[in-house]
């Protein structure tokens, strides 16, 4: 086996690698840039290279300075992860010819099916089914709406070397066809070094179902069953789960077996991802070939007991493949959730700056029966850099059932602590609760459909509403007898707390009387209901465990005036507990009304301006492009929300802004 292997990639998968490397007894080299200098990967690895400045065009895809570092340490392997250089044929090839095994296909193969417009021409030689469109390159804007024409709108414009999101437009008319193609070039130059653009028929409804994929180089190729990846926002997954609730045996055989045929026509070795467009009928169309580890391969691993990275391991070493397709059955569950440095509610935009608060769930068995696991590149103080993908983790569940495997997300989405950056945990712990997500009719089309305003926070229902007040009812009466008590040391006195409450959040005001004893309280609610609230909660904790009438309830939580701000379930709640007399005065204050920006274009994250396409004195209409951001990889276009006119512009291209500083003023 091999003693020392590079893993050139950074973050939670080149941490994910050196775990297994470090199981198998194998040494690992990392490589890091400017911005990564004190991060986790660095700090895991037996030996650590410096690469270069922050840009990843300046460090991790620059073949030769990965090759310095592999000569420099005498790594016998190379490891890619997945982005950056995982699917570069150049790279590949560079391995080769230097003697060092790249942990990855045959270059060949990555050049075959890495590229989706030469994969798409062989999947259909290879007789799998593929989506209409067109495979061949397009020059300009103009060419892609003439193509977009005849396949009809709508359509799907594509970066050919690209993934991960990075590249992708959908376009429903010309104009839309117009700037997607410049916007897909433009994330695709950047990202990937590659800025060729194809165009393919977008199919409506659709489900993202991909089959992993396994092969050796004695002839072996195995499927390691399927990935619901449907919930998508910007064709970025965000949540995934294994199997599909929607496929069939006899679905997921067919799809299996096209897939392992598709590797096995171009020498495919090591793991791979075909994935397909799999409409209401179940029928199913070729969409691309990842010829790499995939983000999501967690979920392959949780129900299925196999260590992917460690096959990679050792096909690349020479080793056959231990199983065969019969052996690998379908155990339990799988559940995926993408924690990305980004505001939900701001429009899910990039959110940089330090972790001051980092605490995922513990991972392992779980009390309910399940499985809990977080792969991360990140810690508490570390700093989450501009420069490259905004996934801070994956935090996985596994259950012996789908509705179990959603309850113990819920629960861990609850107890994961993050602070100091927006992030999305209070959107996914949203759609962990929805109910079309509960029941499995799921679309890629799920969160354009069920939040077309964008993410404002869940509502709660009635019965977990009820749980809050009671719990809210009984911290606040541990608070007020811990404030009481010092006061009453202060003071040579204390008062008693009282028992008669109103708890007020979400619009909503519960009178509640509190009645405590040694073991906890019973909270009494005007119509009669009473919930028995126990818990070891103290004033301070950020992490609030409750039980309430014996259900599990967790809550981020944090102290304001008269209350609590709260956050569980995908709800961020200010939660108020005031005497009668204190909630009647409340009613008689003032609201602060919020500053007036109406007439500013504020930049809505931390990013780089790359353009401004408007001038002073000119008349802008509702919809028009006034500038483009880049931020975490993505361009970003900014637009009029009316109709006016330019006063002034105060940003220029190459400024780099913080968040609502501002880009231009209107008269």
């Amino acid at each position: 086996m091999f003693k020392k292997i590079l893993i050139a990639n950074r973050g939670e998968i080149a941490c994910r690698v050196i775990k297994t490397a470090h199981k198998m007894g194998i040494k690992t080299v990392a490589v890091y840039s400017d911005a990564d200098r004190g991060a986790l990967h660095v700090k895991m690895a037996d030996e650590a290279v410096y690469i270069g400045a922050s840009p990843a065009a300046q460090s991790y895809i620059v073949i030769d300075k990965i090759m310095e570092a592999v000569s420099k340490t005498g790594a016998e392997a190379v490891h890619p992860g997945y982005g950056f250089l995982s699917e570069n044929r150049n790279f590949a090839a560079a391995l080769e010819a230097a003697g060092v095994v790249f942990i990855g296909p045959p270059s060949p193969a990555i050049e075959a099916m890495g590229d989706k417009i030469t994969s798409k021409k062989i999947a259909q030689k290879a007789g799998v089914s593929t989506v209409p469109g067109h495979m061949g390159l397009i020059a300009d804007a103009d060419e892609a709406v003439k193509i977009a024409r005849e396949i009809g709108y709508p359509v799907m414009i594509k970066a050919s070397a690209g993934g991960g999101g990075k590249g992708m437009r959908i376009a429903f008319d010309d104009a839309g066809a117009r700037e997607g193609f410049q916007s897909s070039k433009n994330e695709a130059a950047a990202s990937f070094g590659d800025d060729r653009i194809f165009i393919e028929k977008f199919v409506t409804q659709p489900r993202h179902i991909e089959i992993q994929v396994l092969a050796d180089k004695h002839g072996n190729c195995v499927y390691l069953h399927e990935r619901e990846c449907s919930i998508q926002r910007r064709n970025q997954k965000v949540i995934e789960e294994a199997p599909s609730p929607f496929l069939d045996e006899a679905t997921r055989k067919a799809m299996g077996e096209q897939a392992c045929a598709l590797a096995s026509a171009v020498g495919y070795t090591s793991v791979g991802t075909v994935e397909f467009i799999v409409d209401g009928a179940r029928k199913f169309y070729f969409l691309e070939m990842n010829t790499r580890l995939q983000v999501e391969h967690p979920v392959t691993e949780l129900i299925t007991g196999v260590d992917l990275v460690e096959q990679m391991i050792r096909v690349a070493y020479g080793e056959p493949l231990p199983f065969a397709q019969g052996d690998l059955k379908i155990n339990g569950w799988a559940m995926e959730s993408r924690l990305y440095a980004e505001d939900p509610y701001r429009g899910f935009l990039p959110s940089i700056g330090r972790l001051t608060r980092y605490r995922p769930p513990a991972e392992g068995p779980t009390p309910t029966g399940g499985i809990v696991r977080n792969d991360t590149g990140v810690f508490e103080g570390g700093e989450i850099s501009m420069f490259y993908d905004p996934m801070i983790a994956k935090l996985c569940t596994w259950a012996p059932t789908r509705a179990q495997a959603i309850s113990e997300m819920s629960t861990a989405l609850d107890t994961f602590e993050v602070e100091g950056i927006g992030h999305n945990l209070p959107f996914v712990a949203a759609v962990m609760d929805h109910p079309r997500f509960q029941s499995g009719n799921i679309t890629t089309a799920f969160i354009a459909e069920e939040y077309p305003e964008g993410f404002q926070g869940a509502v709660l229902s009635d019965e977990i509403l009820r749980q809050v007040v009671a719990s809210a009812a009984a911290m606040h009466r541990v608070a007020e007898i811990r404030r009481t008590r010092i006061s009453g040391t202060l003071n040579n006195h204390s008062r008693r707390v009282g028992d008669d409450w109103v708890v007020t959040l979400q619009g909503q005001a519960f009178a509640v009387t509190v009645r405590a004893d040694p073991g906890g309280a019973n909270i009494h609610f005007e119509d009669g209901a009473v919930l028995r609230v126990t818990s070891d909660w103290t004033p301070g904790q950020m992490l609030a465990r409750l039980q309430v009438d014996g259900a599990q309830v967790v809550i981020k939580t944090a102290k304001i005036p008269m209350g609590f701000y709260m956050r569980l379930r995908g709800a961020a709640l200010k939660v108020h507990v005031q005497s009668p007399r204190q909630k009647q005065l409340a009613g008689l204050m003032l609201e602060k009304t919020p500053p007036d920006t109406s007439k500013f274009l504020l930049c809505p994250m931390p990013g780089l301006v790359t353009n401004i396409l408007v001038a002073p004195g000119d008349q802008v209409h509702e919809g028009q492009a006034l500038a483009t951001v880049e931020a975490m990889k993505m361009e970003n276009i900014l637009k009029a929300e009316r109709k006016g006119v330019v006063k002034n512009i105060a940003a220029s291209a190459g400024s780099s802004l913080k968040v609502d500083e501002v880009i231009m003023e209107f008269e």
